[in-house]
């Protein structure tokens, strides 16, 4: 079966409110990490809450593998660390409060935090670490418990584009070396592409614009300097421009009324 499907979906936040996603249907294969991309305002986010379980749908249902269900963590678009907690803590945290700490999950954490760069910075406090540094510290907090799928709501949104192409990299290399699934909510057309083996744009509305499977024989940076990469972005570009123009046409015939 699927990991997750997903069959006429709508959600309304008010009685008289315009339903998102108006019959949203779609899958995501066992062996698939599917990137949501849009334009603002459009439900990304309400979908991964929805895919979580913080929010219930208006209509339609959501499936999840049961392999799956009780095994997800979500990251969200700022690094949310606790203060005064060192970046050991912060990443231990989920197990403490599931009374799984032991030695053997601080040996785990200590790795974690030493695989994404860290391990000088294992007694530190988010307030001395810089931007990126709290967006791995999350990473490792989410990945600590040893989760088959991550929801991740735009978090490399904030970095600087060195840091980010690090973090895209980093994920990568969880999604191999761990057989972790994601679904990873995005406004970067390149990103989407580069970490994604399935695409969901979604329009104004919440409603499929396109969906689609990509496949490169190799993932690194410099695929992105491929021809193949940036006609698949320049596509999504023309997309996303259709997706304007009709917004606009939309809107001038509500003025005329």
């Amino acid at each position: 079966m699927p990991s997750i499907e997903v069959q006429q979906l709508e959600k309304s936040f008010s009685s008289n409110a315009q339903a998102l996603f108006a019959g949203l249907s779609f899958t995501v294969d066992s062996d698939e990490c599917l990137c949501l991309l849009g334009p603002s305002g459009c439900g990304k986010t309400t979908l991964l809450r929805l895919l979580m379980g913080l929010e219930k749908p208006s209509r339609g249902t959501i499936k999840m593998d049961p392999a799956l269900d009780a095994e997800m963590s979500y990251v969200f678009q700022e690094p949310r660390l606790v203060p005064w907690r060192t970046c050991l803590e912060n990443v231990l945290l989920p197990l403490e409060l599931t009374a799984q700490n032991n030695p053997a999950a601080r040996h785990r954490a200590i790795e974690l935090l030493q695989n994404i760069g860290l391990s000088d910075r294992l007694e530190h406090f988010p307030d001395q670490l810089s931007g990126g540094m709290q967006m791995r510290v999350a990473l490792a907090r989410a990945l600590i418990t040893q989760p088959k799928m991550i929801l991740l709501d735009e978090p490399f949104a904030a970095l600087d584009e060195r840091t980010r192409f690090h973090m895209q990299d980093l994920l990568l290399e969880f999604k191999a070396r761990l057989q972790l699934q994601y679904v990873f909510v995005t406004h970067s057309i390149s990103e989407a592409v580069y970490i994604s083996d399935r695409i969901l744009l979604l329009d104004n509305r919440g409603a499929a614009r396109d969906i689609r499977s990509l496949s490169f024989s190799e993932r690194n940076q410099s695929v992105k300097l491929t021809p193949a990469f940036n006609a698949i972005v320049s596509e999504y570009s023309s997309l996303f421009s259709e997706m304007e123009d009709s917004m606009k046409k939309a809107d001038a015939g509500q003025s005329k009324l």
